[in-house]
């Protein structure tokens, strides 16, 4: 199918690049042109426009355009489309980490105008190029179906890593309930490391252990295997910051939480142990920013003792 691809970081160049490995014709657009001509150059399946205009021209009717903008840019965005010529029976995509509730919203407002809205919750990282998408996407049956080609073109297979999980909205939510499940696996997984760190006496190799525990244990995972990673290199973790960013879904899950009265204490406690980490540095946040580096290509602080800066 051809699409547009609207914003081209880590997420959407990866996205596109996918797609286009796959026979899917791409019109590229980011605010940075650079980045929409060197991926034009370098697949012949992307083409990259100038424009919002000019990407909307080249879309075959219904026209169907994919965002990939931090949250705080979506609205805007829609609105440019709408004005460079999105109409009724067109489809937007939001696959960035949005708050549901605002793309409840969106869905409303573009439905009264025909134009179909899907908000596609996305997790796979830097990784997902090779690897495929983990993709949980709310919309209508009908806006649903006008991207399964994409669909099962981004997923790890096409049966499989994605699914159709509810009304406009409910991407966004379990993406965001997804989030939060992540912010309290990486904070246990830094704790235990940390403490064993602890014990000096018996001279533990973090890295030994962390090879163990990746063959037979039930704690496997790729968040483990991504630890591994980082503590081959010896002085990898020390190089890092402590500081650990929040990026908006662990905080959403939690006050959700609250309006439910529902109890998540792990997962508020992980996200509390963000906001420690601002505060003074530990062991267990420099292997949560080892983590955010490897499976999200995270921009992540260096430590000042590193001599680099922050």
């Amino acid at each position: 199918m051809k699409l547009a691809m609207i914003g081209l970081g880590k997420m959407g160049a990866n996205m596109a690049r996918r797609l286009a490995r796959d026979r899917h014709e791409i019109l590229a657009y980011d605010l940075d042109s650079q980045a929409a001509t060197g991926l034009g150059r370098e697949l012949p399946g992307i083409t990259a426009t100038a424009s919002l205009a000019e990407l909307v021209q080249g879309l075959p009717r219904p026209r169907v355009l994919w965002l990939m903008v931090p949250h705080q840019f979506v609205d805007d965005s829609i609105a440019k489309l709408l004005a460079a010529g999105v109409d009724a029976g067109d489809l937007i995509i939001d696959g960035g980490n949005s708050n549901y509730k605002q793309s409840q919203r969106r869905a409303q407002q573009l439905l009264e105008q025909g134009v179909h809205f899907v908000d596609a919750g996305t997790s796979g990282g830097v990784w997902g190029l090779d690897n495929g998408y983990s993709m949980m996407v709310g919309g209508s049956d009908e806006a649903v179906a006008m991207i399964r080609p994409a669909l099962e073109s981004l997923a790890p297979t096409p049966a499989s890593g994605w699914g159709h999980v509810g009304p406009a909205g409910a991407g966004h939510y379990v993406k965001m309930v997804h989030n939060g499940i992540e912010y309290g696996m990486m904070q246990a997984f830094a704790e235990g490391f940390e403490l064993m760190e602890s014990r000096q006496e018996l001279d533990l190799d973090m890295h030994q252990i962390a090879g163990i525990w990746q063959h037979g244990s039930v704690v496997r995972s790729w968040l483990l295997d991504l630890i591994a990673d980082a503590l081959a290199d010896s002085g990898a973790v020390e190089r890092l910051s402590d500081y650990v960013e929040d990026s908006g879904e662990g905080r959403w899950t939690i006050e959700d939480a609250i309006e439910n009265a529902v109890p998540t204490p792990v997962l508020s406690l992980a996200l509390q142990m963000r906001f420690r980490s601002r505060q003074s540095p530990s062991y267990a946040g420099k292997l949560l920013n080892a983590m955010r580096a490897g499976f999200g290509g995270h921009g992540i602080r260096q430590s000042k003792s590193s001599g680099k800066d922050e």
